[in-house]
């Protein structure tokens, strides 16, 4: 019922640690190779939006950079300075993440703004813009679907961020994709459009990672439909009356729970404690995500705890 006991340094679930740095060095191999495509077949078929895109996927590497450092220091366990482990690292970079996108797709959306601007002076559209765009498009779908895969299964939330940038490059690229192509016959501000909306969407995904990444360093309590479930698994441990202040957190993919039960005031310290214990483990069996319960035992007639 108490924190954590500091551990050693090593990663509390190697199996995690181990996929959630397989899937992100995936991820950066993609992204480098399609990065390097992008700006070449860009720059070489004057397309905008297809730098844009080259811009949005250099990002990712970017972000993997700073996955793979979270995900290395949140998957250590407690120690001396960390009773409760470190997994405000893979919440603090998942801000990052956010905010890397904001600022990218601000970027973007400025420069698309001016091209607009001088429509009269821009040369035509390459056609191997188009095929590189396609072939993005392939790639980033594919590893969306790999990554989000494997973070859900681990329950990561800074992964599960990092798959829907890799989606959000895939719808990227499928605007890419139709900017060119009406581009490529006679629609010159095409290109330009599609960077805006492909900016547009990079700022808005990130904004979205920023605000849940900053609701969870101020310790938001979980879904109220998440809080009624865990009162529920309390309320039927046998021995236990009532309950109030039951408060929740999340710490990465990790949750803690704290909780005022109300049991019978006759009862021993020792049949007491008993309850409390059996009250915590119907918790940790009945909800995986959460591994850490902390109670407070109020005696059932203590006006106190009404």
């Amino acid at each position: 019922m108490a924190a954590p006991t500091p551990t050693s340094n090593g990663p509390v679930d190697p199996e995690r640690y181990q996929a959630g740095q397989r899937i992100t060095w995936v991820s950066v191999v993609v992204n480098v190779v399609l990065t390097v495509m992008q700006v070449i077949v860009g720059f070489a078929a004057h397309s905008m939006a297809l730098v844009a895109d080259a811009m949005h996927t250099l990002s990712d590497i970017v972000s993997d950079a700073f996955v793979l450092w979270a995900n290395h220091k949140g998957s250590q366990g407690a120690d001396e300075e960390h009773p409760y482990g470190h997994g405000r690292f893979e919440t603090a970079a998942s801000l990052v993440l956010g905010l890397l996108l904001t600022i990218t797709g601000a970027g973007i959306l400025v420069s698309a703004a001016g091209r607009l601007q001088n429509l009269g002076a821009l040369p035509p559209v390459g056609i191997a813009a188009m095929w590189a765009a396609i072939i993005t498009l392939i790639g980033k779908e594919g590893l969306f679907r790999y990554m989000l895969k494997v973070a859900e299964r681990l329950r990561s939330p800074m992964l599960i961020a990092n798959a829907w940038h890799a989606r959000a490059d895939a719808l990227s690229s499928l605007v890419v994709a139709a900017g060119v192509g009406g581009a490529l016959l006679g629609f010159t501000f095409a290109d330009a459009v599609a960077a805006i909306v492909v900016g547009a969407m990079i700022v808005k995904a990130g904004l979205g990672f920023a605000w849940e990444a900053m609701q969870e360093l101020i310790d938001t309590g979980l879904p109220a439909e998440e809080v009624a479930a865990i009162r529920a698994t309390l309320l039927s441990t046998p021995g236990v009356e009532d309950l109030h202040e039951l408060r929740t957190r999340r710490m990465a993919h990790r949750v803690f729970v704290d909780v005022h039960l109300q049991v019978d005031g006759d009862i021993s310290v020792r049949e007491g404690h008993a309850i409390g214990e059996a009250a915590r483990k119907r918790v940790l069996a009945a909800h995986p995500e959460v591994v850490e319960v902390l109670i407070h035992l109020d005696p059932e007639n203590d006006s106190m705890s009404l």
